[in-house]
């Protein structure tokens, strides 16, 4: 059964088993200080049939941080802890990347080293949401503008994180510029305010993007590099009047770069939650047409809808978020028609193995 998604494809120079990719999932069972565990080892050993690994999103800096215990890979001990994990999750032959990941605005001083506010594009705050802090929910705060020389740092942290990366075992790394994080927050001119040249046209708001993606190809091969957005997405106040314009634009200059991939999350997702697509959504096909290489969609998909989409040449490869999480052993499942588990809400955000590492394979659960 659905064998457009068991057939091999060549991303980055490696050959992938399948089309079906592991996406990037907080589930928050790192250190506090960012060091990866034995669980997550374990973790990804059970989803390592995947065709595509991507890590779930790991910070390249304390002040890039915003929830409790996600991975960073900015200092010896992360990339020592990556390792065991990065082994794992290529036993069964898939190509794993790190998701590098800075969160910008949506931070909040009581999580930053120095506990003051977090760092954005614009002293711009995020309003109609409130941060999950240890506390409860509190306001978000007036972030902290970014200087020239404050780019500059971050840019070089991107390409230190991709060097750990690479020390770590990574095949490669995934840009996170979705769901309202730092990358998003240059791009959309809700956010981005500024009147430099990080700022106002889109080539200037294009800028950050593109000077992470060079500083990191002079890291690791460009067609290592993958970027992950979200076109329709105006989760956590990322708006702009022109976003089709935006985004194309966006694809076009990845695509001349000749990076490993595109993923899309698709326009019924905003950040973890489900979307209703309205009139201004923007279709991943349309913006998939425009990248010169293999292209990932994520998001509520189903095996009949992935073999839909691979078929129908709208995506090469397809994440299955939720469904991976209670399906450890989803390919197997997927090729024998087997029943698919259900997610459960325990344990999806911290704890310990429960909700986490204790859904049964398949054989352990005749």
């Amino acid at each position: 059964m659905f064998d457009q998604l068991f057939q091999p494809l060549v991303l980055g120079g490696q050959t992938l088993p399948n089309r079906l990719v592991l996406p990037p999932l907080t589930r928050s069972r790192a250190q506090e200080d960012g060091v990866p565990t034995p669980l997550m080892v374990e973790y990804y050993r059970q989803r390592a049939g995947a065709g595509l690994v991507i890590s779930e999103g790991t910070v390249v800096s304390p002040q890039g941080a915003s929830y409790a215990r996600v991975p960073g890979l900015y200092s010896a001990e992360q990339v020592a802890g990556w390792r065991p994990v990065v082994a794992a999750a290529r036993s069964r032959g898939a190509a794993v990347y790190a998701q590098l990941w800075h969160v910008g605005r949506q931070a909040h001083s009581s999580v930053q080293p120095d506990g003051t506010a977090p760092w954005a594009p614009s002293p711009v705050a995020i309003t109609g949401w409130q941060y999950r802090s240890p506390h409860g929910r509190i306001p978000f705060e007036v972030p902290r503008q970014l200087s020239e020389e404050g780019i500059a740092e971050i840019v070089a942290q991107f390409a230190t994180a991709a060097r750990n990366a690479v020390s770590a075992g990574f095949d490669g790394v995934e840009l996170h510029a979705a769901n309202g994080y730092l990358f998003d927050q240059f791009l959309n001119s809700s956010a981005n305010r500024r009147s430099d040249r990080y700022g106002g046209s889109m080539e200037n708001r294009l800028r950050f993007l593109h000077e992470v993606i060079d500083a990191v190809s002079a890291v690791i091969p460009a067609s290592r590099i993958g970027v992950r957005i979200s076109p329709s997405s105006t989760w956590m106040d990322v708006f702009d009047p022109d976003k089709r314009g935006l985004y194309s634009a966006l694809v076009r200059g990845v695509s001349e770069r000749g990076l490993a991939y595109l993923h899309l999350v698709e326009p019924g997702i905003a950040g973890s939650l489900d979307a209703r697509p309205d009139a201004e959504t923007i279709e991943s096909a349309e913006l998939g047409g425009l990248f010169d290489g293999p292209v990932i969609v994520t998001g509520g998909h189903t095996p009949d809808t992935a073999a839909a989409a691979v078929s129908a040449g709208d995506a090469d490869l397809v994440g299955f978020g939720r469904l991976f999480i209670a399906n450890p052993d989803l390919p197997r499942r997927i090729r024998t028609g087997a029943e698919l588990a259900g997610l459960r809400h325990e344990g999806l955000y911290g704890g310990g193995p429960a909700g986490y590492t204790d859904y049964p394979e398949l054989q352990s659960s005749n």
